[in-house]
Parts: C-alpha cells; structure tokens; sequence
C-alpha cells in the first residue's frame, strides 16, 4: 500500500511542476512579444528623433559627415562612450523621395529600392532585419532604421533565461518545502500511530480524541466504537464461560458420581437405578448447555433485523410443538385478531416462542389448555401465553427471569424466562409474570410494533 504522504505529494509535486512550467511558458510567450513590440517602438523612436534632427538641419547637408557621427554614436564597442548590454545595434538608411540613396550605414543592409512605409522584416544576404520606415514629406526624406533580427533574439533569450531562472530555482525550493510540510502536517497521525503501538496488548480503554485534528477525531472514534464491540464481545464470553463452569459443575459431578454408583452396582436393579439417574442427569445437562448456548447467540452485538409477521410465526411454532403436546394431552390454541408486525430478527423470535409454549408445556397438567393470544394497537403489540398450571409462589416472581434460576422445577436450567427476557430487552419491550385468577401461569409481554408491510416469506399457513 502506498504511503499516504507519498499519495499525497507525488501529485501535488506534478501538478506543482506542470502549473509552474505552463505558467513560466506562458509568461515567457507573453514577455517575448512585448520586448519585441517595445524594440519595434524603439526603432519608431529612433526613426522620429532623426526625422526630427534632420527637419532642424540645412537642406543641403553633408551626408558622409552625418553618416560618420551616426555611426559613432551608435557604436555597440563602448570606446569611450555608455553603452548598456540591451541597447539597439541600429543601422540607418536615407533616401530622397523620389529613391535617391543620401546615406547608409557601414554594415546596413544595401537596399535597391526602399521598401513600403512603416514596420517590416526582410532578408538580406541570408539575415533577417527588423526595420521602420518613416516618411518625412516636409524634407522629402525616406528615413528608414532597423537591426539584425538575430541580434534582437538573442537580447531577447537572454532576457527570457534571467527571467526563467528564478523559476527553475524555485520549483525544487517549493518541492522541499512542501515535502516538509506535508511531515510536519501529517505529525498528529504519526503520534496516533505511537500511541497506538505504545498500549498495552490487553488494553480496550478509549483512545482520547481532545488532542486529536478534526480530520483524526472520526477514526478514533470509530477505533473507540470497535474497541467497545470488542470488549462487549469479551465480557460476553467471559461470562457464558464463568456461567458454564458454575452451572455445569455440579451436573457433571453428579453425572460422575451416578456412573461410579453404576459401575460398582452388585445387582442388575442397583445397576439400572443408578444408569435411569445418569441417563436423567445428562439429559438435564444437556438441556442446560443447549438453553446456554441459546443465551449466548441472542446476545450479539449486531443482530440482523427485520418485519416479521408474528402471528405467522406464532401459528409454525404452534405446529411445530403439537406432537409434544398431543403427547403430554395438552391442546394448543393461537387467539389472533389479526395481522401482527413486528421488527425483529426471526431466530430470536422463534426462540421465545419456544421457550415460552415450552414452559407452560412442561407445567400443564393432561388435559389442560395453553393459549397464546396476540392482541396489535396502533404502537404496541401485546403477546400472552396463558396456561393452566400450578402457577408460581408469588414469592418467585420477581426473580423468574434471573439465569440459572427455577421455582419448582428441579429438573430445569432457570433459562427459559431468562432468555426470553433477553429478547424483549433487545426489542424494546416490557415482559411482566403473574398467576392467573382463574388458576394457571401468565406470561404477558408488550413490544413495539411497526406498519404492515407486504412479506413474501411469511404468507399466512
């Protein structure tokens, strides 16, 4: 995986590089053509000085005499006389009106005829010429001033290398500075990273966000999420093992001591009294990791969730638990008044059903009755099972959903309602136990419900 400063400078230093570049282009494109607009200007202004010059002198003029004192106060060798590195090497040529050469520079192109008034380029013997043409109608003069081409761009380069070398200094210098900014700015995640690193390996304690960059705050907090899920998933398990070794210390000492009574049985009914109590005891044992097991799926951190209908559901388990009551005598009945919807996830459901048809079950006599009655409002859900039992000891039922506890039933876990609890806690709902007037057990509880929605998998049985 590539290293986030190196993601986020490669970029930033080509974007930085291509930006610069462009611009320096486009600058020097820019600049190129302004210096040679301004030595065009300049070429205009030396042609208005001579005309001006010459409108001041004779008619009748000693060309030669005029051409000497030009070429000596434009000479480039600095002999005696300032010269600056970017002046013009200009070179001048006079016609009369009517093309009659006056004057030419030693080293100015030898023009046959004067070319047309005004700015232009031309060739001679293989060299380009920058030129003006300015006609003096007073005097009847064709003045005409100009310069090597070459000359000029070469002035002009090394304008253009000044002005591009600050340039090509300063993008590496930007580079630099970037690179130690962008350490500099990415020092709070190097320190997370420390810190981190620093915790002990068994430490789950929140990380502390005070000191942390807006930009970090939202992953400490979702480590700090995580750390939580974590620690909530550890104490779940530490405590279904600690329940496991208290609850399954007894049965198995128990199971220990029944086979010990079987194997030194000196009769056959000493033998098989001692393996009916063993066969007892790992059914109860049995019962009771399965419910524990129960107890621990139904407490993950994240269940999935979702519109069920329960008086489908109600009506499968119903089903599902007929052969046990029609063995036990027992008869089963769903009261509905309609439709029941609820947001849940159907395992946990199908588990309190079972756990609650399957107390009343165990404590209805041959003969008896269960009922479970579904009633919808507009926002609760009522679910009651109702059944004809001995009922509980007032003194028990406050403590009927505790774990691993059972009032009257020496053969039972203490689970049961505890799961069952457990459920309607992670629903949102209230679960309340009382003794029926009329003789029997009630289990009512209240959940949320939610609107009616269309759900293909539970169609009505």
């Amino acid at each position: 995986m590539t290293a986030i400063r190196t993601r986020i400078l490669l970029p930033t230093l080509l974007l930085v590089l291509m930006g610069s570049l462009g611009l320096v282009l486009s600058v020097m494109r820019d600049n190129h053509r302004e210096i040679e607009n301004v030595y065009d200007a300049q070429l205009v202004q030396a042609a208005r000085v001579l005309q001006g010059l010459f409108r001041q002198m004779p008619a009748e003029q000693d060309w030669a005499a005029v051409r000497s004192s030009l070429e000596q106060a434009m000479d480039t060798t600095g002999s005696g006389l300032f010269s600056h590195p970017y002046e013009l090497n200009l070179h001048v040529q006079i016609w009369r009106s009517d093309g009659q050469l006056l004057m030419r520079s030693a080293r100015a192109p030898q023009l046959d005829t004067p070319p047309a008034p005004g700015i232009h380029d031309l060739l001679y013997n293989g060299e380009d010429w920058c030129g003006v043409l300015l006609e003096d109608h007073e005097r009847g003069l064709l003045i005409w001033v100009g310069e090597r081409d070459d000359l000029r761009q070469d002035l002009i380069q090394r304008i253009a290398d000044q002005a591009l070398a600050p340039a090509l200094v300063g993008i590496p210098l930007l580079a630099l500075a970037i690179w130690l900014l962008l350490g500099w700015g990415l020092q709070p995640l190097q320190r997370l990273a420390r810190h981190l690193r620093a915790r002990p390996v068994d430490s789950l304690e929140p990380l502390t966000t005070a000191s942390l960059p807006p930009e970090l705050a939202p992953m400490a907090h979702a480590l700090n999420h995580q750390l939580l899920q974590l620690k909530r998933l550890l104490e779940r398990e530490r405590r279904f093992i600690a329940d496991a070794a208290h609850e399954l210390r007894t049965p198995l000492t128990v199971l220990a001591i029944h086979a010990s009574n079987a194997r030194r049985a000196t009769d056959d009914s000493s033998r098989d009294e001692a393996l009916a109590f063993l066969e007892h005891g790992v059914a109860r044992a049995t019962r009771l990791a399965s419910q524990m097991l129960t107890m621990a799926r139904l407490e993950p951190l994240t269940q999935t969730r979702q519109q069920v209908r329960l008086d489908a559901l109600a009506r499968e388990e119903l089903a599902v638990l007929t052969p046990l009551a029609l063995r036990r005598q027992v008869e089963l009945v769903l009261d509905a008044d309609g439709p029941s919807h609820l947001y849940a996830d159907p395992a946990a459901i199908t588990v309190m059903l079972q756990n609650l048809v399957g107390n009343a079950l165990h404590f209805s006599p041959p003969g008896g009755e269960i009922t479970l009655e579904l009633r919808q409002q507009e926002s609760c859900l009522t679910l009651q099972v109702l059944d004809q039992g001995p009922g509980v000891p007032p003194a028990h039922l406050e403590r009927l959903s505790d774990r691993f506890y059972s009032a009257n039933n020496p053969d039972g876990a203490g689970l049961g309602l505890a799961i069952v609890a457990l459920v309607v806690e992670q629903l949102g709902g209230t679960l309340e136990c009382s003794n029926r007037t009329s003789g029997g057990f009630a289990v009512r509880l209240q959940l949320p419900a939610c609107a009616p929605k269309p759900l293909a998998h539970l169609a009505e049985a």
